[in-house]
């Protein structure tokens, strides 16, 4: 990878960056807008969940007009709405009596715009590079970005929410402008190859990829969906733990979450150098990373010990980091570079649900038993090892082909 391309990757890695900034800032401070607010806990999960379910929708759609028309000019509006949505939500706060409903719509622009930003990041690295190796390269510092900004988030919300506690939302248009200005300077697309065809052809289309390399994309993508539903609902209820429990806010709250991500982060950086191009590879490391947070969340169900409680997550942490770069690698490296934009936008779609079911459901499982909820997930877990074990069969680490 030459020195004017990691450039490039460093500039497109600020978009996930940004995106999860936007998203993740708001989980240390969920308990303070909650406060100051006066609503309930399943009301101020819904800032989390609505970005989500919108950013679900509208995915795939994304996906499908950066296929015809170019990644970058799908990218750049949608950051220039994302960074909209985070000031109509900020300003919200700011000024009104009682901003949660404006709030609940600045969220809707702001996940509108995540969807047309972050998801389209994976093809994009994919149409930039022939070489896989440098593929995997990329998409790794890709995701490292992406866990990069879940470590950073609950140390810069909580640092932002001690000015005040409106601050993360208002923050939000200064990172999407630098992403912008990094797109707009550093990114050179290659040219979209073939013609663009017509939705009657590109359903056609699409429903042919799903016949041919169906069993391991449904694999792939209710994997994807799982992994981050159990991350931000663990950190959803970490959050509330050390807030009610312990009384740790601030910014030292912010720092013990970003432990297990700091994880998380490490892992997906040093999986992404290591897949390469062998798909083998990309399915016995995601196991290996299953099998981590499986264990990890299990262990965990049977005490409420803090000290266990946090190494577990660490442990969880650096499962999942090591899952996630090889799921965005099977999806960018099993399909052809005019159907790609589509496709792994429908998995970005499937890890925004796991996003916006997390803390909703971790808030209901929280008033039943700590055994309860943590038992659940790791069989949640569990299941998603037995899928990629059935479902995921490559024949050849270096083909596209899947058996």
């Amino acid at each position: 990878m030459q020195e004017k391309d990691k450039w490039a990757i460093f500039s497109i890695s600020s978009i996930p960056l940004v995106m999860t900034l936007g998203n993740s800032m708001l989980i240390p401070v969920l308990p303070q807008i909650e406060k100051e607010l006066g609503i309930s806990s399943f009301q101020v999960s819904m800032l989390i969940t609505v970005y989500s379910i919108v950013a679900i929708l509208c995915i795939p759609v994304a996906g499908y007009i950066s296929d015809h028309i170019g990644r970058k000019k799908v990218i750049i509006p949608s950051l220039i709405l994302a960074g909209i949505g985070g000031f109509i939500s900020g300003f919200a706060g700011w000024q009104m009596d009682s901003p949660y409903g404006v709030m609940i719509i600045g969220r809707i622009l702001q996940g509108i715009g995540a969807a047309g930003a972050m998801p389209i990041v994976l093809p994009l690295v994919g149409d930039m590079y022939k070489d896989q190796n440098d593929v995997s390269k990329g998409l790794g510092m890709i995701e490292t970005a992406n866990t990069l900004g879940k470590v950073l988030s609950p140390i810069l919300g909580a640092a932002l929410a001690v000015i005040v506690w409106y601050m993360p939302l208002l923050s939000i248009p200064v990172l999407c402008f630098l992403s912008i200005v990094g797109m707009l300077l550093l990114v050179k697309v290659p040219p979209m190859s073939g013609e663009a065809v017509g939705f009657k052809q590109f359903i056609k289309t699409t429903k042919v990829i799903f016949k041919r390399e169906g069993r391991w994309l449904y694999a792939v993508f209710v994997i994807g969906g799982i992994l981050m539903l159990v991350l931000f609902g663990v950190l959803f209820y970490l959050s509330t733990l050390l807030e009610d429990e312990f009384q740790i806010d601030g910014i030292k709250k912010g720092i013990i979450l970003a432990i297990p991500l700091a994880a998380l982060c490490f892992a997906s950086f040093t999986t992404g150098k290591a897949i390469g191009q062998d798909k083998q590879k990309m399915k016995w490391y995601t196991v290996a990373g299953l099998v981590i947070l499986t264990l990890a969340i299990f262990t965990v169900s049977f005490s409420k010990d803090i000290y266990l409680l946090l190494t577990c997550i660490f442990a969880s942490g650096i499962g999942i980091g090591i899952a996630l770069p090889c799921l965005d690698a099977l999806v960018t490296q099993g399909i052809e570079m005019e159907q790609r934009g589509t496709i792994s936008s429908i998995y970005s779609s499937m890890r925004f649900v796991g996003v916006a079911l997390g803390p909703p459901i971790f808030a209901v499982l929280m008033d039943t038993s700590h055994f309860i909820m943590f038992f659940l997930n790791a069989g949640l877990c569990l299941f998603a090892l037995i899928i990629i074990l059935l479902a995921i069969k490559p024949e050849d680490p270096v083909k596209p082909t899947w058996g």
